[in-house]
């Protein structure tokens, strides 16, 4: 296992995490309308649980004796604001952040029990997510997921 290639990575996973801390919490201060406090509650969870990731990233960072980052990662400010769009971005973050969560573990699978366990925990409770958010961009009564191929192509890579 090189450190430094899984360092980049958690630093990464960081970045993208403490982005979600932003993202959330911004999306959580621009929604409106009868459904807004527990839309707000839901995406301030989400902030938190971002943060809680990036923190336990940290942690890994510096269990290899390395320099935790003090970049943010990439912030999407499209100034859509309908719920629709904010859980399409949102999908589009987890989706990106679920990326560098598998590659983490196809780095350090056979290598690290303790970061192979991170890591398919990571990707689990991402996946999660991105079911929640799909059903939430369902309409009431449609059982059919919304990320239509994408659900596909994530089975399907899974499967290889």
């Amino acid at each position: 296992m090189k450190n430094t290639a899984v360092v980049d990575l958690l630093n990464k996973i960081m970045e993208m995490e403490l982005a979600g801390v932003v993202r959330y919490t911004h999306y959580s201060l621009m929604v409106y309308g009868f459904g807004r406090l527990p839309i707000v509650s839901w995406l301030r969870g989400e902030a938190q649980t971002s943060l809680e990731h990036a923190q336990a990233a940290g942690e890994l960072v510096t269990h290899l004796g390395a320099h935790p980052s003090l970049a943010i990662g990439p912030l999407l400010e499209t100034r859509k604001h309908e719920i629709g769009d904010i859980l399409r971005e949102a999908m589009e973050h987890e989706s990106k952040s679920l990326a560098v969560y598998r590659e983490l573990l196809s780095r350090v699978q056979g290598e690290s029990v303790m970061l192979e366990e991170y890591a398919r925990k990571m990707i689990f409770e991402e996946e999660q997510h991105l079911g929640e958010v799909d059903k939430m961009l369902r309409q009431p009564g449609d059982i059919h997921s919304v990320a239509g191929s994408k659900s596909a192509a994530i089975a399907a890579q899974r499967k290889s």
